[in-house]
């Protein structure tokens, strides 16, 4: 018995689906397009990988599918899109207490950069 995932025809799952590590070749995840500079491409989803995960409290898992043969590459970045990451990226390093830039992304959990926050429980102690 190869588990109780292993549905190759999609007549339970209605895709054809696979346990852990057992997916026929030509079957790849989107993380695994992506380290080869590979996109979908628009193309649907082929099958389904689904797994029990103790990490996450014993749940069912699953990953996507996509056929190899049909990927296309990657669309380059233009320059209007590295500008406004670069815009996007400022924005998080900018405090908005000093109105400085940190030097690294601001924490959520603080709203602001560290010398501000620890100014404030300066100021409060």
């Amino acid at each position: 018995m190869v588990g109780r995932f292993y549905d190759p025809d999609g007549t339970h799952y209605g895709i054809p689906t696979y346990p852990f590590r057992l997916a026929p070749d030509g079957l790849v995840t989107r993380r695994q397009l992506r380290a080869k500079g590979l996109r979908p491409g628009g193309q649907d989803i082929a099958a389904q990988i689904l797994w029990r995960s103790r990490r996450y409290g014993r749940r069912i898992r699953v990953a996507y599918l996509y056929r190899f043969d049909r990927a296309k590459p990657v669309r380059p970045m233009t320059p209007a899109k590295w500008a406004a990451l670069a815009k996007a990226n400022a924005a998080r390093r900018t405090c908005p207490n000093c109105l400085t830039d940190a030097g690294y992304c601001i924490p959520v959990s603080l709203g602001m950069c560290v010398t501000c926050a620890h100014l404030d429980e300066q100021r409060a102690a």
